[in-house]
């Protein structure tokens, strides 16, 4: 059970730290420091339900209907877009980050964004669902230690991502690195949706 909890861990972990449009948005809340826990709580949430699901039996059914994840996939490519689009216009005028200048966004909006970008990526059912789903069956018995492994990366991975970027934020007092930041999030962010279609 033990061999099978790491194994969960170290595949989660190889999948979860790729760059992409959940984890850049984990980064850029981390440094404002803005709804942090919230983000990270749900984020790893997400990937507990997504990752049982899989163990249960959902990756299959997944997989046997195709056209769920095609229309998913054409939504999340234009979700992320609007995103990439968002970026790119903040880098054309970067501000420094100042809280007191700076109102913070609600918290309903940033959990939504989080949400979406969560659940309308196609590749977190075929990852998450579908990959650790039955990765997690050839540790039989041990599917379940499987799965809490690849739970606890999602938690342990989120919790660093949101909590040690604030560790970032003296670099992100200048306007300049803020225009890079969200250059590179336009960037990653475009590439994915455009990825999604292609």
């Amino acid at each position: 059970m033990p061999a099978a909890a790491l194994s969960g861990f170290l595949t989660a972990l190889s999948l979860i730290v790729a760059i992409g449009a959940q984890n850049a948005f984990v980064l850029r809340q981390g440094i404002r420091r803005e709804h942090v826990l919230p983000v990270v709580a749900v984020c790893a949430t997400a990937d507990a339900l997504l990752v049982a699901a899989g163990i249960a039996g959902l990756g299959a059914l997944v997989t046997s209907h195709p056209a769920v994840l095609t229309a998913t996939r054409y939504v999340g490519a234009a979700f992320l877009l609007v995103l990439a689009v968002g970026a790119a216009l903040r880098a054309r005028h970067p501000s420094r980050l100042d809280p007191a200048a700076e109102g913070p966004v609600a918290l309903g909006a940033v959990l939504s964004t989080c949400l979406a970008l969560t659940f309308l990526n196609p590749h977190v059912y075929l990852d998450t669902v579908v990959l650790l789903g039955s990765l997690a069956h050839q540790h039989d018995p041990g599917a379940w230690a499987f799965g809490a492994g690849a739970v606890t990366a999602s938690v342990v991975w989120f919790t660093a991502l949101g909590f040690g970027a604030a560790s970032l934020r003296p670099v992100f007092a200048k306007p300049r690195a803020w225009q890079v930041l969200d250059l590179v999030i336009a960037v990653v962010m475009a590439t994915l949706a455009v990825a999604l279609v292609v």
